[in-house]
């Protein structure tokens, strides 16, 4: 059977999704019970990364260790990625000691390089262009909550920067059939081929504005992200003038349904794209969203490493 890969969403069907929602609780079901299934026993997943890690890193880890496997985590200061062997080597090596690769790294070509020369699954962890994994474990936030009918009957927002996430938010609208509003300042939009592959698919809608009183009116789900992404510190400044008004305060909030919910895929920084108020409020599932990585990503790892 051919690899299954997760470079970004549209690796995925609407129906693949679904099922790893259901997948995902019933793995979080058995967790509260002490009971989790020894589904990945003698499997090892080399983890590449290249960029800072908690959520991520952790949730690997512990997921493959939960389900009975292994973990190996490589930095780029402790192996021979970081004196430059090519992709292509370390993958092919990493391949024929490993049954899957989590990737976490700056440029999406370079995952994608690491998937065309590794012969078992890969799976993207992050990069500048898509964090898949955040997103699923985002909606199944919203599955667990509302329930797998209202997941597409219900308004989603994001309020920030056009970057991976906001990528991962459209790339979800236009699988599941979502209905999505995404604000941006101008010169900080997505990119426009991922706005263009959403509207051809011809299922939900996407919509870009500039106004995040626009976005919010009557929203059901509202996230947001850092300004500043790691690689971007040094435009922190000019970052901070551009997104002036786009802070998701109680004023913005207010705005919302009355029963939203507030996601953030961490880290925060309160007070500049969230208020403390908002963060810690009645209306954030931002904890929950955050061990949600755990669930989903056990289903993620379940799929692709038993194939």
């Amino acid at each position: 059977m051919k690899k299954r890969d997760l470079l970004t969403l549209w690796d995925l069907s609407a129906d693949e999704i679904h099922a790893l929602f259901e997948r995902a609780a019933e793995l979080k079901a058995l967790r509260a019970r002490g009971a989790n299934p020894h589904t990945l026993a003698g499997r090892t997943l080399g983890m590449i990364f290249e960029k800072a890690s908690t959520r991520t890193r952790v949730s690997f880890e512990v997921g493959m260790a939960e389900l009975g496997g292994h973990a190996v985590y490589l930095a780029p200061e402790g192996t021979q990625i970081g004196r430059g062997e090519p992709i292509r080597d370390t993958a092919r090596v990493l391949g024929g000691y490993c049954h899957g690769i989590v990737i976490r790294t700056f440029a999406q070509a370079r995952c994608e390089e690491l998937a065309r020369w590794a012969q078992v699954p890969v799976i993207n962890g992050l990069t500048d262009h898509a964090h898949p994994c955040q997103v699923l474990a985002d909606l199944f936030t919203v599955y667990e909550r509302r329930g797998r009918a209202a997941l597409a009957e219900l308004g989603y927002a994001w309020i920030g920067d056009g970057n991976n996430m906001a990528h991962s938010w459209i790339n979800a609208a236009a699988i599941l059939g979502l209905d999505l509003k995404v604000a941006c300042p101008d010169g900080y939009d997505p990119d426009p081929e991922v706005l263009a592959r959403a509207h051809r698919s011809g299922r939900g809608r996407v919509e870009l504005v500039r106004s995040p009183r626009e976005a919010v009116r009557g929203r059901h789900v509202l996230s947001t992200d850092v300004w500043a992404s790691m690689g971007q510190e040094d435009q922190q400044r000019a970052r901070v003038r551009a997104f002036a008004g786009y802070m998701l305060d109680e004023a913005l909030l207010a705005l919302a349904a009355p029963d939203a919910m507030v996601l953030h895929c961490l880290p925060a920084h309160r007070g500049e794209e969230i208020a403390e108020s908002v963060l810690e409020g009645p209306h954030s599932v931002v904890w929950q969203q955050a061990e949600n990585r755990l669930h989903v990503q056990k289903a993620i790892l379940e799929k692709l490493l038993t194939l």
